[in-house]
């Protein structure tokens, strides 16, 4: 089951991404603070972005976040998928399936694009996503951080 975040979910969510932060699916950990402004910001409203709690058997078995941007180049906007991380129990269950049908069926008209990132190693992921008709970008993505 796939359900949005609720305030009740903040001590499970800070320790999924936790987790999620020291595994091998991220380049590098970020600071707990971070987690708890994520948190902060998805409570607060929908704006930027919307997090979602993933649910096997009545049990917390992931989280993933999502943000919006508008993208002329895709004609309207685009939902990124910031972060999906299944508790390692509880994947191969279908639950990355679910979440993206969740997306797709709740998803409104102006929403043209998902789009996300996936480490190359992750060889299961990226053929999950390309069954689901994710394609790869043809761009070098690139940051700038400021602190």
């Amino acid at each position: 089951m796939i359900r949005a975040m609720a305030e009740a979910d903040r001590e499970r969510f800070l320790e999924l991404a936790f987790e999620f932060y020291h595994s091998e699916a991220v380049l590098q950990p970020v600071p707990k603070e971070f987690h708890t402004r994520t948190f902060d910001e998805m409570m607060s409203s929908d704006r930027y972005l919307n997090g979602y709690i993933l649910e096997w058997e009545n049990q917390v078995a992931g989280y993933a976040i999502t943000a919006k941007t508008f993208s002329q180049e895709a004609g309207g906007i685009v939902v990124w998928i910031d972060e999906i991380y299944i508790l390692p129990p509880y994947r191969s269950q279908g639950l990355a399936r679910e979440f993206f049908q969740y997306l797709e069926e709740h998803r409104h008209d102006q929403i043209k694009r998902i789009r996300l990132e996936v480490e190359e190693e992750n060889v299961k992921a990226i053929s999950l996503y390309k069954r689901l008709g994710f394609n790869d970008l043809e761009y070098i993505q690139m940051i700038k951080d400021f602190d």
